[in-house]
């Protein structure tokens, strides 16, 4: 994708500046160090011309030499001499015509020699000097022109127009959010059809989704479908330390797009600048409130036949100023969604298109393995297992080379410099098989996948669960199973080794954090009955400050009441059933410890071994 931007000057090239400085370094050097113009020795003596000539004439010099207005002479006794030739005077006037002398006269300078050496000792170093300020005021000038276009957007311009361009084929799944971007394809390709009908197209689309999930993607495939020019932005980049510089960025950016029009303005990040007013720690006219002042009043400056249609993308809805979302302004708000199942498929398929993939490799299974992964944790993936077969000397990527890469992205890199010694390992197992057991037989866990001891990141051992399919809602029973399976290694360690050991810690506070949901958010408490109560404040700041309780301390009191009820009655449930299958878990154990890594056929095959069937008991039973 092109990223010159054609509103921005040239570079100028700075070498000619450097040459010039150089030369003039050189010429001072000269003249420091040789001030005398090349004297054939540093211990030279001068002495009269006349004293030059008697030498000369009585046959006691070598040699002699003659540049500009000097004579420079060395006698047999290997001393150097020089002498100022008087101005005007000829070497036949001044005695050095007698032709029976020896000594040989070298390099006898001319006229137009000695002219030209004077001009370049003289006028040189002027003209470099001259030079050198020019070329410091052309940088001063092109400083000037930098403070001048200071306030100039510096927004990236996509033009699609004969070139290689995003469009909705590039992006895989968000069908609904396509579908409701059309209607602004529709209208930047085909205006009148709706302005002579009297309807008027939204002036602003807001882009609202996680981390990852295309929202920039989508905005350039709109830009690409409608076949206009693609004005690209960050918040950010309109907030400077200096005020109104954002504000005057804003004015020439949407100028610029006027110009353009039909276009498309994309703002990233829009809550940089976006936040409500009136909380900032700098006042009410800090420069980011400014900038913001601005954009509201650029798109309530809109004409109906202005073709102008601005985009934002955040990830923090909650946040942004009511102003900037009222009807007027960013009127349409498009919600995208982490990918499902299918659309996880999808976007696999997307990003393989230049990625040579074996004949047995399976995009669908990949994508159940992958759940709450955005498009972008996706594209990451499929690099992580080009990677992973490069590595391994692999002409195509393999289906192991995408599950090792799934592991990789979700846990972290394998740790095989962590060695546990015996007594570890074993706990290790057992903590392990703990979980994998008791998330097999109660109903409400998603089914094992992988069971393994070999570290990852933070973790000695890893549990992997797949859900058969996408869930949007939780119940009871389902909460109240997974608290168990959480449980099922701490409980583990206990009943084996009649201790307990810190790689539960993880495993504790996940359980807590459900209980806590269970109780304050989704009203699943008999004891506080149909409430929720959840501590508000202003969510962009941080925890510390802004926040308030709105419920009183005896509330409180209850609800860890409440929680610890919950975890309480899933340690009792979760200690029955491994207590009930004391002995499958030590073969189980036995041969993660031989294996180190258990697939789920190789699990899901000791329960058929033993015929103990999965249990059809709910968490219905424990109340």
């Amino acid at each position: 994708m092109p990223t010159h931007n054609p509103f921005r000057p040239p570079q100028r090239n700075n070498s000619l500046g450097y040459v010039l400085l150089f030369a003039l370094v050189l010429t001072l050097v000269y003249y420091i160090f040789n001030p005398q113009g090349a004297a054939t020795s540093a211990k030279a003596v001068e002495v009269p011309i006349s004293q030059m000539v008697t030498l000369y004439n009585d046959k006691k010099l070598a040699t002699i030499e003659v540049k500009a207005d000097k004579l420079y002479a060395t006698d047999k006794d290997k001393k150097d001499y020089f002498a100022v030739r008087p101005e005007g005077e000829s070497l036949k006037d001044l005695g050095f015509s007698d032709p029976t002398t020896p000594t040989e006269i070298k390099a006898v300078s001319s006229e137009s020699a000695t002219f030209w050496l004077n001009v370049i000792s003289g006028w040189l170093p002027v003209i470099l000097f001259i030079a050198l300020i020019v070329f410091m005021a052309r940088q001063m000038g092109k400083g000037a022109n930098s403070a001048f276009s200071f306030g100039k957007s510096q927004a990236r311009v996509f033009n699609h127009n004969g070139k290689k361009k995003t469009t909705f084929a590039d992006v895989a799944g968000m069908e609904e959010s396509k579908e409701e971007l059309k209607e602004v394809v529709d209208f930047l390709s085909h205006p009148k059809k709706y302005t002579k009908i009297g309807a008027k197209i939204p002036r602003g689309v807001m882009l609202v989704g996680a981390p990852g999930t295309g929202k920039t993607l989508l905005a350039r495939a709109v830009a690409g479908e409608a076949n206009v020019p693609f004005f690209s932005i960050s918040g950010s980049e309109f907030v400077e330390m200096f005020v109104g510089v954002g504000a005057s960025r804003v004015r020439d950016l949407f100028q610029k797009a006027k110009k353009n029009a039909p276009c498309i303005i994309f703002i990233d990040e829009i809550d940089a600048v976006g936040r409500q007013r009136g909380f900032g720690m700098g006042g009410g006219h800090d420069e980011r409130e400014q900038t913001l002042n601005q954009i509201l009043t650029e798109m309530d400056g809109f004409e109906n036949e202005t073709n102008v249609i601005v985009m934002a993308a955040t990830n923090r809805p909650d946040i942004l100023d009511a102003a900037l979302t009222r009807p007027g302004r960013f009127d349409r708000r498009v919600v995208i969604d982490m990918p499902n199942l299918i659309e996880r498929e999808q976007i696999l398929k997307v990003h393989a298109r230049n990625k040579p993939l074996d004949d047995k490799a399976d995009l669908k299974r990949v994508a159940q393995q992958t759940p709450g992964f955005s498009g972008a944790d996706l594209e990451n993936l499929l690099n992580e297992a080009a990677i992973q077969a490069a590595k391994g000397g692999h002409s195509t990527i393999k289906q192991e080379d995408m599950e090792r890469s799934i592991e990789r992205v979700g846990l972290g890199p394998e740790r095989k410099s962590r060695r546990l010694n015996d007594e570890e390992k074993k706990i290790t197992a057992y903590h392990e098989v703990g979980h994998a057991l008791v998330g097999h037989l109660l109903p409400g866990c998603d089914p094992i996948h992988k069971v393994t001891i070999i570290p990852r990141g933070m973790a000695l051992g890893v549990t992997w669960s797949m859900p058969e399919e996408d869930v949007h809602l939780k119940s009871l029973s389902k909460f109240k199973d997974e608290i168990c399976s959480l449980l099922g290694g701490y409980v583990a360690e206990k009943t084996f080794f009649n201790d307990v050991t810190t790689g539960a810690s993880s495993d504790l506070a996940r359980a807590t954090d459900i209980a806590r949901r269970m109780v304050t958010e989704y009203g699943m408490s008999p004891e506080l009955g149909l409430v929720t109560f959840s501590e508000r404040g202003n969510s962009y700041m941080g925890a510390d400050f802004g926040s308030s309780k709105n419920y009183s301390e005896s509330i409180a009191s209850k609800i860890d009441g409440a929680i610890s009820k919950i975890i309480s009655e899933a340690q009792e449930r979760t200690t029955t059933l491994i207590a009930e299958n004391k002995g499958l878990m030590d073969t189980i154990a036995a041969e993660l410890l031989k294996k180190e890594v258990l697939n789920d056929t190789e699990f899901s095959a000791f329960f058929e071994k033993t015929k103990a069937p999965k249990k059809k008991e709910t968490s219905k039973k424990t109340e």
